[in-house]
């Protein structure tokens, strides 16, 4: 392995995914909902949204969150969804790529061609997505690794995960950088130490080009 690989390490859902907050218009449509029926906004409109700013406040976890939501999105279409998957299953499993940041593939992309390792580490992925929506993203055949706590049971930001996702990609710490959207797994990362960029929903791009420098790259195309 030569000593000057470096790796881009992305969590997925919010990172590689636009968050289900952005996409209430899309998700609406595929439900049969009516316009506006979704208000929950999370990191867009935290004052109004209490659940948010209590799983912020660490008094749930964010599966609580998005098991609290599921049962609500269930309710109003009549159906009996249990699972965080069948939710985003119906919300977006007939076009996945819809979803998917145009910012993220971009970087993916750019990292790949530099010979950057690529993997992701995300407490949710099939366990929030399901194993089929991920099987619909050919460009997640690009990664070196894939580590989901869907199936070690090993949630960030324990020191563990990190550790796991390290020894798949054979490379040091500091030669990973990492990404995620919930300052608690930024925290886990630089204590395990990993270089970090805290993602910015709100300015994904922004977040991107940072991650790109950290690797010693050059921003995202003005175009993206």
């Amino acid at each position: 392995m030569p000593h000057d690989t470096k790796a881009l390490v992305l969590d997925f859902g919010g990172v590689v995914t636009r968050t289900l907050f952005e996409t209430h218009d899309l998700t609406e449509q595929a439900l049969g909902l009516a316009p506006g029926t979704l208000t929950w906004r999370g990191p867009f409109e935290p004052e109004t949204d209490s659940l948010w700013q209590a799983m912020q406040r660490d008094q749930i976890s964010e599966r609580d969150y998005w098991h609290r939501r599921t049962q609500e999105v269930a309710e109003l279409t009549g159906n009996s969804w249990t699972k965080m998957a069948e939710f985003v299953k119906a919300a977006r499993g007939a076009d996945p790529d819809a979803v998917m940041r145009a910012e993220a593939l971009a970087a993916i992309r750019l990292a790949k061609q530099a010979g950057c390792k690529l993997a992701v580490l995300s407490n949710e992925l099939d366990l929030f997505y399901g194993a089929d929506f991920r099987k619909k993203l050919t460009f997640l055949d690009d990664f070196d690794v894939i580590v989901d706590a869907t199936y070690t049971g090993i949630l960030k930001p324990d020191p563990r995960a990190y550790q796991l996702c390290l020894d798949e990609l054979g490379l040091p710490a500091s030669a990973c950088v990492f990404v995620d959207d919930q300052l608690r797994n930024i925290r886990g990362a630089e204590a395990a130490g990993l270089q970090t960029v805290h993602f910015n929903v709100l300015s994904p791009r922004s977040s991107y080009d940072q991650a790109l420098s950290l690797l010693g790259l050059t921003k995202l195309p003005k175009e993206t």
